[in-house]
């Protein structure tokens, strides 16, 4: 699976960005689709995820100014997919490399939060908020 992340950029502080991830590759049951953020110094955290015919997770800190979206339900086999990440009011705070990733999730389970559960990476945006 290969992931190409676009969008990031400096934004002013109120400001909103949106995210985008090509995802292209064969995709299992049970696929789990999530941006992550990093930076210097800290360890990668989740941002959202998404699975399922649009079952989403946010962090708490990030509900109601972040929003995921997948241009396909539960996909599976060759397939291609555009994930985005919607960014609004953002502060400073969310300045960060951000990375989209993907992973299969347990049957029965939600997806996770945990970097090791995804398998595959994108490159990072950088995103830089003034």
């Amino acid at each position: 699976v290969q992931l190409v992340e676009s969008g990031g950029g400096p934004v002013q502080a109120g400001g909103s960005l949106r995210l985008s991830c090509e995802a292209s590759g064969y995709f299992y049951s049970g696929t789990c689709m999530a941006w992550f953020r990093q930076t210097p110094g800290k360890e990668r955290e989740a941002v959202a995820y998404i699975y399922g015919r649009g079952v989403t997770y946010y962090p708490d800190s990030l509900k109601g100014r972040f929003t995921i979206s997948q241009d396909s339900q539960e996909p599976q086999g060759n397939a291609k997919i555009l994930l985005t990440l919607q960014m609004n009011d953002l502060i400073p705070e969310d300045t960060a490399s951000y990375y989209c990733a993907t992973g299969q999730r347990v049957r029965g389970l939600p997806c996770t939060t945990r970097q090791s559960d995804y398998d595959y990476w994108g490159q990072g945006t950088q995103v830089t908020v003034s």
